[in-house]
């Protein structure tokens, strides 16, 4: 069995909501001369193919690549956080019922993550609660960042108390990169700014408390946690030396909560992946491709099945984790 953590998708049609709101760059999408062209307002910002939008031909590449089940988010990109709260509680709800549709369409294949307008706090629990209660969703997909607002800020704390009461898991995905408008080129925003910003979320969430406050909370990270494994010995030193200035919200080590947390596998690299294996442990990571997209792994678990692991981390970081992470069990 293969439950992949990190897969996007998106609906064949929607509103084109910056002509009906009067303001913004909400994302539409367009069909052009057989091409799908997500328009950021009135101009082109990606072109996606079939399977971003499609699911029967996302079937087909599940079967051949044999990945047993797909965890379905929203792009980030629609996470509309910096609209008019009430907009983005209209747009999360028509991508959550897009979700929840596919999920019913295919319930042994597919399973649902919603997005909620962080923007607004109470709104985003009342999506949450329906997500959760009507739609049946194991978890919610959130940024990285709220419009700038790092995770750990005290107007989050509710949205977190509400997600360990209902149970609700969380999958953090970078967006709105830090410094992205000095790095346009090169693809540095994808390539440097998304590891930073999974450090970031996971370092502000150790930093501000939020484990420490909801320790029953279960939240994975992306992109195999990001510069996260690779600079917790620069963390924890700096915990060490300056906590005048990195211990003022939480004096606990922040080494103390590896395995409080999950991440996926993608990293791309197998000595990568046996350093994330090393430094978080076996039960923390799940697979994770980041389907359709081209920075994925495009045969969800080659890396993890190309190594060395035993059958049974093997089947942990396949299925088993995930299964854990979502309470599947």
């Amino acid at each position: 069995m293969k439950i992949d953590i990190h897969t996007h998708i998106m609906p064949g049609t929607m509103p084109n909501w910056t002509k009906k709101f009067g303001y913004g760059e909400f994302i539409h999408l367009e069909h052009r001369n057989c091409r799908a062209c997500m328009m950021k307002g009135d101009r082109v910002f990606r072109e996606v193919e079939n399977n971003c939008f499609d699911a029967g031909e996302r079937l087909k590449e599940m079967d051949a690549t044999e990945v047993t089940i797909q965890v379905l988010s929203t792009i980030p990109v629609l996470f509309n956080y910096w609209a008019k709260a009430a907009d983005g509680l209209e747009t999360s709800r028509f991508f959550n019922d897009h979700i929840a549709e596919t999920v019913i369409g295919q319930p042994a294949r597919f399973i649902g993550l919603g997005t909620v307008p962080l923007q607004d706090v109470d709104l985003a629990i009342r999506e949450m609660q329906r997500c959760v209660q009507e739609l049946k969703m194991p978890g919610l997909e959130i940024g990285s960042n709220i419009n700038g607002l790092n995770l750990n800020e005290s107007r989050f704390f509710p949205f977190y108390a509400a997600a360990e009461e209902l149970g609700c898991a969380l999958f953090v995905h970078p967006w709105n990169m830090m410094g992205e408008a000095e790095m346009e080129r090169y693809w540095l925003p994808w390539l440097v700014g998304m590891p930073a910003e999974t450090t970031r979320a996971i370092c502000s969430m150790i930093f501000g408390g939020v484990f420490a406050h909801f320790p029953k909370l279960r939240v994975a990270f992306a992109h195999g946690g990001g510069s996260f494994p690779i600079t917790m010995g620069r963390i924890k030193h700096g915990f060490n030396v300056r906590p005048d200035l990195v211990a003022i919200d939480n004096n606990t080590d922040p080494a103390s909560y590896i395995g409080k947390f999950w991440i996926d596998s993608l990293v791309h690299d197998e000595k990568a992946m046996q350093f994330i294996t090393e430094m978080l442990g076996e039960d923390s990571i799940c697979l994770g491709s980041d389907y359709p997209f081209p920075l994925g792994e495009h045969h969800p678990g080659k890396l993890i099945e190309g190594m060395q692991f035993s059958p049974m981390t093997r089947e942990k970081f396949l299925a088993g984790n995930a299964m854990n992470w979502l309470q599947m069990n």
